[in-house]
């Protein structure tokens, strides 16, 4: 099972030119969350009242930031920008946040400076936080101590700007980076209704990142009196996705980036559409596991199915054949996912029968719209997890790392197979003998990034991390 999570691959240059509940893992995808950031009035009054606790000196910049291109602003000058002091405040939404970490994971704290909550001009209104109702919000820290660094992600899955506070945003802001974060234009499980044409929606994702990546670097130079020194592009599922692309496309406007477990798309395949459909027919009972298994998933994650059947898998494919093939079955789902958990979660039964490369050639345009190439134009780490239920390896994170090596970039690509990690770290607390978490994992790969980037010390080679014997699973994590 890990040599077919990690094929051989040639050599390379070494430096750089809960179940407790459907609904709160299947936020990861679907954005199921349907309540803003906590934010009665008692949580606006809370952080107004900590944000006149700092000391002027702190705030003297406040009034001249002005995030270039936003439509809407609001600047808080907070005494900890990370979530142990943002909880319970209109600065971060904590629900939407659910099942990516695990228990016991340790997060650092006490880290001043300002906040800008805010948004661009877009048409959409799915995004509700803050009451504003309308998509393309974004969030950037400016910590009062500065490393001269940014750090820019996107929502994974279909969530919105705060989910990555605990899993990126804490830590990095401890490291003394500005941190940026976009909703990607569109969110929730009816995602897909925004755009004109098939694609146009996650095409929007790649274009909010790097409207903010421009934006987020203006606004550091306004608050600091100098552009970043270093910017990284980092995230996870739909974020890892746009990680690829942005370092692809755009690798002008980055240093590198981290990619947890990234969505792959590609205009032949393999993809979300081209994997998931099997699982479908296995919720209707017209295929085995067996079936699954030779469609790539690995067999040691079989324990996982039954719940990524009820949370995950119907869902997914449903949501993304809407997106990418809305003439397929034009009544499943129709124009929206569904008005209750039960039935956003609910397959379309034509999936079972959905066949992406017998569709007509416009599906392959829409998808070919947003399609990976491998042709990143910086350093870039990989993770993926080998018992992930939702993107096995062998038809993700395997297939992209061939074509990074297919574009001859492979002296700036690493990529580690985490054993026994899977989608979602949240998962653990469920299965502690079974699982492992990610974050950790994400976390030493960030700090090998910094030294490949900053001090030219190549990372390890491509290898499958092993699940130590003992030791904190939870919070440690070694590369070598």
């Amino acid at each position: 099972m890990l040599a077919r999570a990690l094929p051989p691959r040639r050599a390379r240059g070494v430096r750089p030119v809960v179940p407790r509940g459907v609904p709160l893992l299947a936020a990861l995808l679907a954005g199921l969350t349907v309540l803003g950031p906590a934010s009665p009035a008692g949580a606006r009054e809370a952080g107004t009242r900590e944000a006149g606790t700092r000391e002027a000196g702190s705030c003297a910049r406040q009034e001249r930031l002005d995030v270039p291109g936003a439509e809407h602003q609001e600047a808080a000058c907070l005494p900890d920008l990370t979530t142990a002091g943002l909880a319970g405040t209109r600065y971060t939404d904590m629900a939407d946040q659910a099942g990516l970490s695990a228990k016991g994971t340790v997060n650092p704290s006490g880290v001043p400076g300002i906040q800008i909550d805010g948004y661009f001009p877009d048409r959409s209104r799915l995004n509700a936080t803050h009451g504003w109702a309308h998509d393309a919000q974004f969030v950037i820290r400016l910590p009062d101590r500065w490393n001269g660094g940014l750090v820019v992600t996107g929502a994974p899955g279909t969530r919105r700007q705060y989910s990555t506070d605990t899993i990126v945003s804490d830590h990095v802001l401890a490291q003394g980076f500005a941190y940026a974060a976009t909703d990607k234009g569109n969110t929730g499980p009816d995602f897909f209704t925004d755009g004109r044409e098939p694609g146009d929606a996650v095409a929007e994702w790649n274009h909010r990142v790097t409207e903010l990546t421009k934006a987020s670097k203006q606004a550091v130079r306004q608050r600091y009196g100098t552009a970043p020194r270093r910017t990284y592009m980092t995230g996870v599922s739909n974020a890892g996705y746009l990680t690829r692309w942005q370092l692809e496309n755009r690798p002008e406007l980055y240093d590198g980036g981290v990619d947890w477990e990234g969505v792959l798309w590609t205009a032949r395949g393999p993809h979300l559409l081209t994997s998931l459909p099997v699982t479908v027919a296995r919720h209707f009972g017209t295929v085995s596991d067996e079936d699954l298994i030779d469609a790539g998933f690995a067999p040691g994650s079989r324990f996982l199915w039954p719940y990524h059947d009820r949370a995950y898998w119907g869902l997914t494919q449903k949501v993304f054949r809407a997106e990418f093939d809305p003439s397929y079955d034009p009544e499943c789902p129709g124009r929206t996912a569904g008005s209750t958990p039960e039935r956003i979660l609910a397959p379309c039964a034509s999936d079972a029968s959905y066949d992406y490369a017998a569709r007509p050639a416009p599906v392959r345009r829409a998808v070919a719209k947003v399609a990976l190439t491998g042709r990143i134009g910086k350093p870039l780490i990989t993770l993926h997890g080998d018992l992930d239920a939702l993107l096995p390896a062998a038809t993700d994170s395997d297939v992209y790392a061939r074509m990074v090596d297919g574009r001859g970039r492979g002296a700036l690509h690493r990529y580690y197979t985490v054993q026994d990690g899977t989608h979602t770290d949240g998962l653990y607390d469920t299965h502690p003998d079974r699982l492992r978490p990610i974050l950790p994992c994400y976390r030493s790969a960030f700090t090998a990034l910094r030294r490949w980037v900053e001090a030219e010390v190549p990372p390890p080679a491509d290898r499958v991390i092993a699940r130590p014997a003992g030791g904190d699973v939870v919070n440690s994590c070694a590369l070598r």
